[in-house]
């Protein structure tokens, strides 16, 4: 069960990255709402979206699991930065208050990103050298 557990980690990752595509990419309003709060509607909506998708495909390929992970520190770092200095921690879902669960689910993806990344520290290129 042990060996599972990294990947059961990453695919959560990747399931909760490309499950907010349909958001992003399909211009839900409330997604549109975020953007605009922070200046970044619409380029910045599908550019991230189509990085997420990236980053959620590299970070199921073992091989690139470290970049995948690297690039959602990266997003996901920048999404919670909004919410903290822009967005507020609760968001509008659907008219009502999320009560959070966005930027919750930030921290979590956050978190276990870091988590991989320290798991796939030995295949960095170059680093992974210094630390096996």
């Amino acid at each position: 069960m042990k060996k599972y557990i990294p990947f059961i980690i990453r695919l959560a990752i990747a399931i909760i990255l490309i499950q907010t595509l349909r958001f992003k990419l399909t211009a839900h309003p409330d997604s549109v709402y975020i953007f605009e709060q922070v200046g970044l509607e619409p380029i910045g909506r599908i550019g991230i979206g189509i990085t997420e998708l990236i980053a959620g495909i590299l970070i199921v390929i073992p091989r690139t699991a470290w970049l995948g992970a690297t690039l959602t520190l990266g997003i996901i770092g920048g999404a919670i930065m909004m919410h903290l200095t822009q967005l507020g921690i609760e968001v509008p879902f659907e008219g009502k208050p999320d009560g959070g669960t966005l930027f919750i689910t930030a921290v979590v993806v956050f978190l276990l990103s870091a988590i991989t990344l320290w798991l796939q520290r030995k295949n960095i290129p170059i680093m992974g050298k210094k630390f096996s």
